[in-house]
């Protein structure tokens, strides 16, 4: 079977996420037989490096044997069970270790399908928290500009990227938005923690005025990742944890992108030394394998839904496959490869290494800003470095990077005039600096 077999089938039947559809008209699809550590080949032989983990899930390569291992032994003894009523060990195991490893006081552990499903959780538990103490009037959520936390209709309404948000305002509650802050707002001599200070002058007044209508502040912690992986200094969250506490309003953490070490440790939280009411966690959860997500809480809001069954105060939120043994197996399966490979102190070298390789697009006449936390590194083209003017967007000249990669044997997919990479934990260094030189040939060309 070639490539053309299957994009011919593909395209007569198969609706692609965030696609304009017409675009495979001149942009090949790349059908994929097969993957193999951080490579994935097509059906005619070629082979490409996932540079961006197949959006931000893959942590450990694909078709890793210790995770196939264990996803093939528990096929054999559980593939599923309802959860409400039954339990199973891989779900309380992996609640356990979860438990353990978060930031502390995040004792209990609430399962979805997805990101977006554990964002809406979130949401629901925030504000049905407040119900159930009797601050009913506590419905409203804020958030930060440039956010981004799924597509569902509550966390598009509390996400803030047009290209994703702005068809479905008219069926979307209203958040309260406040400016992030966007270190790549600088000005000159100011460094990402003072820009934090300042910015949260906003956050502060936001909550001075809606407290006492406000459930929970939202924010990605650290990095934005779909706002163009835009990234802040982990001091704005201490403020805002401190804040938070102040006012009496929650704190939701959106770990979904960064968690499972991204940053640079287990959860982007720690490097605030902070604890929020609510993380939402997903994608690296299960290294790529099996779509899981799980919200963490603490005992004070476990404790406000804990009560007899006639007052009606139950979190009755449920999905089909909540806690799927198989995914359970395969998230501690990923778990037991942090414990025994330190993973997190490799990481801090392999990020060094991504930094040593693109150093050199600091002094690139059309990049404005080279990014980085831990294992994300962004590059961000502009028409002109000295004033920072953008290319016009409707130029895609991030499609340009992307389009010589493949040819390169690499994926790049951007976002937007943003150049990134988000490999798996297993590349290696002389694989970072081929992705460094494809991308800085890829920036060069579409900048012409």
């Amino acid at each position: 079977m070639k490539n053309s077999d299957i994009i011919d089938r593909d395209l007569a039947v198969v609706w692609h996420p965030c696609t304009q559809m017409k675009d495979h008209e001149s942009l090949p699809l790349v059908p994929i037989r097969r993957g193999e550590g951080v490579w994935l080949e097509d059906f005619d032989g070629k082979r490409y490096i996932d540079a961006i983990s197949s959006w931000w899930v893959n942590l450990f390569g694909h078709a890793n044997p210790r995770i196939n291992a264990a996803v093939k032994d528990q096929l054999d003894t559980l593939e599923h069970v309802i959860l409400a009523g039954f339990s199973h060990q891989p779900v309380v195991e992996l609640s356990e270790r979860l438990v353990k490893i978060a930031p502390p006081g995040l004792n209990h552990c609430f399962y979805a399908d997805n990101g977006s499903a554990a964002v809406e959780v979130a949401l629901k538990m925030s504000f049905h928290y407040w119900r159930n103490t009797g601050k009913t009037n506590k419905t409203k959520f804020i958030t930060l500009s440039n956010s981004y936390h799924g597509e569902t209709l509550g966390t598009l309404a509390i996400g803030d990227v047009a290209l994703y948000k702005k068809t479905y305002e008219p069926l979307l509650m209203e958040a309260i938005t406040v400016p992030a802050p966007d270190c790549y707002d600088r000005e000159p001599g100011e460094s990402c923690a003072d820009v934090a200070h300042r910015m949260f002058v906003h956050m502060e007044q936001a909550l001075e005025r809606h407290a006492h209508e406000t459930a929970a502040v939202i924010v990605e912690p650290l990095v934005q990742c779909a706002g163009t992986m835009r990234m802040y200094d982990p001091e704005y969250l201490r403020l805002l944890r401190e804040a938070c506490d102040r006012h009496g309003v929650h704190l939701i953490a959106d770990e979904i992108a960064v968690g499972f070490g991204r940053t640079g440790t287990m959860f982007a939280c720690e490097q605030a030394a902070i604890s929020p009411d609510f993380m939402t966690t997903s994608k690296g959860l299960t290294a790529g394998y099996l779509p899981m997500a799980v919200v963490l809480t603490n005992e004070t809001v476990y404790r406000a839904f804990y009560d007899e069954y006639e007052n009606l105060t139950a979190f009755l939120h449920s999905h089909s496959y909540t806690g799927n043994p198989l995914a359970c197996r395969t998230a501690l399966a990923t778990l037991d490869i942090f414990e025994e490979d330190d993973v997190l102190a490799r990481n801090v070298e392999l990020a060094e290494v991504m930094r040593q390789a693109t150093e050199h697009l600091n002094e690139h006449p059309h990049v404005a800003d080279v990014r980085q936390t831990g294992m994300i590194l962004a590059v961000e083209m502009v028409k002109d470095r000295a004033t920072r003017e953008p290319f016009d967007w409707k130029e895609r000249r991030g499609l340009r990077v992307y389009q010589h990669a493949l040819s390169r044997g690499a994926l790049l997919r951007p976002l937007g005039n943003v150049s990134y990479m988000m490999p798996p934990y297993v590349i290696t260094p002389e694989q970072i600096y081929f992705l460094a030189e494809v991308m800085t040939e890829g920036i060069d060309k579409a900048v012409k």
